[in-house]
């Protein structure tokens, strides 16, 4: 090693002359402290001073591209946006469920839930999507059979988010189900059995947010955003609907970027 370089990188366990046997052999494994330290001096002195990664240029011609979205929400239909005052009610409201909820969890946990209520398992996003929207919706079937009785059913229309059920998932699951759920959305309509569970799984979310939970909510209130203005019938319950999940993320998880503009 070249002394200017010495200098700058000293050897934190130095070694000096010592006594190596005539027969010793850098390429077995050592057996006492001396060897290993001579034997990392010789590999270090064999490494080169100056690497160069060798890269393939064709892998360069190509430009990847990268979305990234950081615009707000798109403005509601003309006549539709919400006033303050109701803003201001929805939070109140939402407010008031999230303390009873977390007061009476323990509670509601440690009801027994009927025989055919079966929870998937967190990782298990089909799962956790057909419980939750039924395979109605699920798999979009229009309609169904005159003597299929939906009200009982609840493999076809979903289970309800019943506290019995919400109070059992914990940060994890509640999560990943929200996340389930807004990734169909992405591509999907919006639905009361979908609004049910998106209103549930939030009342649910702990503050201070996760990162990944804080990135869920905003991508979930720009999709409201999307849909809301897309909505061509003006369907004022749908609407309304939209725009309570957009109150929620925007007012009371403080993305007020987010927020509709008082009509």
């Amino acid at each position: 090693m070249e002394p200017g370089v010495e200098e700058l990188m000293p050897r934190l366990l130095p070694v000096g002359d010592c006594d190596l046997a005539e027969d010793f052999d850098p390429t077995v494994p050592p057996r006492t402290p001396q060897e290993y330290l001579k034997r990392v001096q010789i590999e270090a002195a064999r490494c080169p001073d100056v690497v160069v990664a060798q890269i393939d240029p064709r892998k360069l011609k190509k430009k990847p591209t990268v979305n990234i979205s950081i615009s707000g929400c798109q403005p509601a239909p003309e006549g539709y946006s919400p006033t303050l005052k109701w803003q201001q009610q929805q939070v109140a409201n939402f407010s008031a469920v999230r303390q009873s909820l977390n007061k009476h969890r323990n509670h509601w946990r440690s009801q027994h839930l009927d025989s055919n209520v079966t929870m998937p398992k967190s990782e298990d996003e089909e799962g956790w999507k057909k419980f939750c929207l039924g395979e109605r919706v699920y798999s979009e079937i229009d309609a169904l059979s005159d003597n299929e009785n939906l009200g009982i059913d609840y493999m076809k229309v979903g289970f309800p988010p019943l506290l019995s059920i919400v109070s059992r998932m914990n940060q994890a699951t509640v999560t990943s189900v929200l996340e389930y759920l807004i990734s169909w959305f992405g591509e999907k309509k919006f639905t009361p059995e979908l609004g049910r569970w998106l209103y549930a799984l939030l009342a649910c979310l702990e503050k201070p947010l996760l990162p990944e939970a804080h990135s869920l909510i905003r991508q979930l209130a720009r999709r409201c955003s999307e849909v809301r203005a897309l909505e061509k019938s003006k369907n004022e319950e749908q609407i309304s609907a939209l725009n309570l999940i957009i109150c929620l993320v925007s007012r009371y998880f403080d993305q007020r970027d987010l927020a509709d503009e008082p009509s």
